[in-house]
């Protein structure tokens, strides 16, 4: 049977070690490089290019439908008559 004086031991031991342990730093981790500025901009320039080119597209068609349409509408006005 351990006497008291022994358990007084082992528990400032096992407090010490505690406190020992938990005073350490944990490990640096570098961090990623962040992007240069270029290559970011260049990035963010293409994601505008791929958007506005099917934007430009559907703007041409929408004008050769509205001149299709303006037709049709002379056409029917002129039957009409």
């Amino acid at each position: 049977m351990m006497r008291q004086g022994d358990w007084l031991a082992m528990m400032v031991g096992v407090v010490m070690v505690g406190l020992i342990g938990c005073g350490q730093e944990a490990p640096k981790t570098s961090a990623p490089a962040a992007p240069s500025k270029s290559a970011t901009d260049s990035a963010g320039q293409a994601v505008v290019d791929s958007i506005k080119a099917p934007l430009d597209k559907s703007r041409a068609v929408e004008g050769t439908l509205e001149k299709a349409a303006g037709k049709t509408a002379d056409t029917v006005k002129d039957a009409t008559q």
